[in-house]
């Protein structure tokens, strides 16, 4: 990220939130929305983006499409972490990979076919990696906070305005979507820039530009296609990052799922497989911060029996590229890499 921006100002929250609720808003229809001048808020995306510190993407859901996403927890020796980290962050089928505890732990999300009997790939190479000394990995059964954006960066609009930028009701369309050749090469550019030209998906496409807009609004309205702003949260004045994995009692579940998804902290939640089955992704503003927010909000919370905190040191990847690409006969992604191997 540009050294140059070190926080954001009004214009700039603004526009992180306008583009939240609709990825690829035209500047025009924001502008109108914040009382700016289409210039404006056009020199300030592109301000922001060149400089790295925000990005649209436009991602597959992987539940409509019969696929599954995994929190994987690698353990490792800290000299090795970075390499193994980086290799990972260069898989299309990966997002969120960091590096964690002082850079013994890696955690990544990781995406495979709902019932495969091999799973993914990358779970079945990790174990042979040397310097790898231990992977556990929860199955994500359901998002219960931050699937709207994380509430730090969604707090600069009121009502009216979030109004204004909402996309009006789609029409009724079968949520049954099979995706083609054409598809596939569509998510690829949307996953790097989810505000990519139209000339630029009609080229990957190639479709014309009318067939490229009603297919966006179709997936989109099927619930296949959704949009994600990344953005890096010190620009916003928190420069703590954490994972917590809660342990919860089964009947407890829904009233934590609730609890966290009215935390202003919680940037992500999910409710995982595994011994601890509530992963809880938290921002805070510095070490106090996130003190108080684990003795006073987590410590309250009804049925939480145990709760692990994982400082995160750096972010190798966060949102993008985590595709639904065709597989080659093994069931690998075509033009993946595993750590530690070659392609």
């Amino acid at each position: 990220m540009d050294s140059v921006i070190s926080d954001l100002d009004v214009l700039d929250r603004q526009l992180a939130h306008a583009l939240q609720i609709d990825g690829r808003a035209p500047f025009s229809r924001i502008a109108a929305a914040v009382g700016s001048s289409d210039r404006t808020v056009a020199r300030r995306y592109h301000r922001l983006r060149s400089a790295g510190a925000l990005r649209v993407v436009g991602l597959p859901e992987a539940r409509s499409l019969g696929y599954v996403d995994w929190c994987v927890r690698i353990q490792c020796t800290p000299d090795a972490s970075v390499a193994i980290a980086t290799a990972l962050a260069e898989r299309d089928d990966t997002s969120w990979v960091g590096l964690a505890s002082g850079g013994t732990e890696i955690t990544c999300i990781t995406r495979a076919r709902a019932g495969s009997a091999h799973g993914s790939m990358l779970l079945s190479k990790l174990p042979r990696t040397p310097r790898i000394t231990a992977v556990t990995a929860h199955c994500m059964l359901r998002a219960v906070a931050g699937t709207a954006g994380w509430p730090g960066r969604t707090a600069a609009l009121d009502e009216q305005q979030i109004a204004q930028l909402s996309r009006p009701p789609a029409a009724p369309h079968s949520r049954d979507v099979v995706l083609t050749a054409a598809d596939h090469r569509l998510f690829a550019v949307l996953a790097t820039d989810g505000r990519a030209a139209v000339r630029d998906l009609t080229a990957a496409t190639g479709w014309s530009e009318s067939t490229v807009r009603r297919r966006i609004d179709e997936l989109h309205a099927a619930g296949v296609l959704y949009f994600d702003v990344d953005i890096e949260p010190r620009l916003y004045g928190f420069t703590h990052e954490a994972v917590l994995w809660l342990t919860v009692a089964p009947a407890e579940l829904g009233a934590v799922a609730e609890a966290l998804a009215g935390h202003s902290e919680v940037a992500f939640a999910a409710a995982v497989t595994g011994p601890s089955n509530m992963m809880v992704c938290v921002v805070a503003r510095d070490a106090d911060a996130l003190y108080d927010y684990l003795a006073t909000q987590i410590g309250a919370l009804p049925g939480v029996r145990a709760a692990e905190t994982m400082p995160v040191t750096r972010h190798i990847k966060r949102a993008g590229r985590l595709l639904v690409p065709p597989a080659t006969a093994d069931g690998r992604p075509r033009g993946s890499r595993t750590p530690g191997g070659g392609r």
